[in-house]
């Protein structure tokens, strides 16, 4: 089984894991803690087609199912800019399904939404955050704070010709994963741009780490670790065709709510080929 390039050229790369990414996994509550949530189409490229089959879930390594993303508000953004909720999904185990119609030419971003998690309880050791777990108390005198978690996965898809760019406009709100490219139309050799926002202002240094899908045995396939640059911004250029997901986690202090934090959890899947 041929081994699978991982070399990126990134604006500004660490080689390794951050430190304030290993410091996020170390606070994300539910199912978040060790996986990350993702949507992938059942095509990227729906030349000829009107409707695309959308599969959610969390996991450990890209694009590979292991826990259904249950209470997820799946929506579509269409051409136009207009985002409307799609149908409940059906659930399995390890992923939920869901259809989407796309009825005009154009880019589209399907979405999970923004999913509310469980309110857990954090507390501080030096400069790390812990969850309290199920039936693990906290050290004694330690001071417990809130926190919930909330995930968002993107991923955008092309029917026929490009068209209006509406559904490539930022949301302005929490955390997430800017294109600054169509994304429909990455392809190896050639670079990708992103900013990385919250709440619409451009976060700096933000680690964002980033996998490519491998095969069954191949193992994890963590391409790379790069941090967002003073605008905000990371650019990637993928060597290898493939599908890929990208990685933020992120924790802010909630507005007006004394000790109490939010942790936020964003991926967008794209392809290059």
């Amino acid at each position: 089984m041929a081994k699978i390039r991982g070399n990126w050229r990134t604006a500004r790369a660490t080689g390794a894991l951050a430190p304030a990414i290993a410091t996020a996994l170390a606070f994300v509550a539910g199912p978040t803690a060790a996986h990350m949530p993702y949507v992938l189409p059942s095509v990227f490229d729906a030349a000829g087609r009107d409707r695309v089959t959308l599969q959610a879930s969390f996991t450990e390594d890209a694009f590979r199912p292991e826990i259904a993303m249950k209470d997820a508000p799946f929506e579509i953004t269409g051409p136009d800019g207009k985002t409307v909720r799609l149908a409940a999904p059906t659930l399995t185990t390890d992923q939920a399904m869901v259809e989407a119609a796309l009825p005009v030419d154009g880019v589209y971003r399907l979405s999970s939404g923004q999913r509310i998690g469980r309110l857990s309880k954090m507390y501080r050791t030096g400069g790390t955050w812990t969850i309290v777990g199920e039936g693990k108390a906290a050290p004694a005198g330690a001071t417990l704070v809130d926190v919930r978690s909330t995930t968002l996965a993107d991923a955008y898809v092309v029917r026929g010709k490009p068209g209006d760019p509406g559904a490539l406009a930022a949301r302005g709100k929490a955390l997430e994963i800017h294109p600054l490219d169509d994304p429909t139309r990455y392809a190896p050799g050639t670079a990708a741009a992103f900013e990385v926002l919250y709440d619409g202002k451009p976060l700096v240094g933000e680690p964002v780490t980033l996998f490519r899908e491998a095969g069954f045995y191949d193992g994890r396939k963590q391409v790379a670790t790069v941090n967002s640059d003073k605008a905000g911004k990371v650019t990637l250029t993928p060597v290898d065709p493939g599908r890929y997901l990208m990685l933020v986690r992120h924790r802010a202090a909630t507005p007006g709510a004394a000790d109490a934090y939010a942790s936020f959890t964003v991926t967008l899947a794209f392809e290059a080929i």
